[in-house]
C-alpha cells in the first residue's frame, strides 16, 4: 500500500506542473474521475492493478477510460507511469492529496459535517462561518447524516474532527462517572 508521503510526492507533482501548464483544475477533475470509478468497482480495481494480468492488456482498458472522461495529456502521462511502476493502487490516495493541494491554494479548506438529522440551511451557515472562524480560510462543507450520533455535530475541518455530538458527550459522562 502507498504511503501518504508517497501520494504526497506525486500530488506535488501534479501541482507543480498543472500549475505550470494551466490546467490544474481539469487535472484534478480527471484524477477524481478515475479515483470514482475505482470507488465504484472492484472489478476495475482488481482488472488495473493485478500484475497477473498483463500490462499491455491494463493499459488497454486505462485507455479506454481516459478516453471515456476525456483525460488531459498530463493525466495520461501520471496514468501510465502509476502502470509502469505498479502503483496504479494510489491513484485514489493521490487524488485526495491533489484535491486538499487544489483547496489550499485557493485558500479553501474542505470540511465535513455530520450531523443525526437533516441542517436547515441556517444552521449549515452558523457551522460554516464558525468553522471559517476557527480556520481562518474559506471552507467548503459537504454534509452528511448518521443517525447513530444521536443528537449534534461532528464537523472534520482538514485533519482537525471538533465532536459535539451527544454520543460523544454521553461517553466522556460515562468515563467521568466511572473515575
Amino acid at each position: 500500500m502507498v504511503t501518504g508521503s508517497l501520494a504526497r510526492r506525486y500530488a506535488r507533482a501534479v501541482l507543480e506542473i498543472g500549475t505550470t501548464n494551466g490546467n490544474l483544475d481539469k487535472i484534478g477533475a480527471d484524477l477524481r474521475s478515475l479515483a470514482r470509478a475505482m470507488h465504484d468497482s472492484a472489478e476495475l480495481v482488481t482488472a488495473l492493478t493485478n500484475p497477473a494480468i498483463r500490462r499491455a492488456d491494463r493499459r488497454r482498458v486505462i485507455d479506454g477510460l481516459l478516453s471515456r472522461i476525456g483525460a488531459a495529456p498530463h493525466t495520461q502521462n501520471l496514468v501510465y507511469l502509476l502502470l509502469d511502476g505498479e502503483r496504479l493502487s494510489s491513484l485514489p490516495a493521490i487524488s485526495r492529496e491533489v484535491d486538499v493541494m487544489i483547496e489550499a491554494k485557493a485558500g479553501r479548506l474542505a470540511a465535513e459535517v455530520t450531523s443525526a438529522r437533516p441542517l436547515d440551511a441556517g444552521q449549515l451557515s452558523q457551522i460554516i462561518t464558525a468553522l471559517e472562524k476557527l480556520s481562518g480560510k474559506k471552507v467548503a462543507v459537504t454534509h452528511r447524516e448518521d443517525p447513530n450520533l444521536l443528537g449534534g455535530v461532528v464537523a472534520k475541518l482538514g485533519d482537525t474532527v471538533y465532536d459535539g455530538s451527544l454520543r460523544t458527550q454521553l461517553r466522556t459522562l460515562r468515563d467521568e462517572l466511572t473515575k
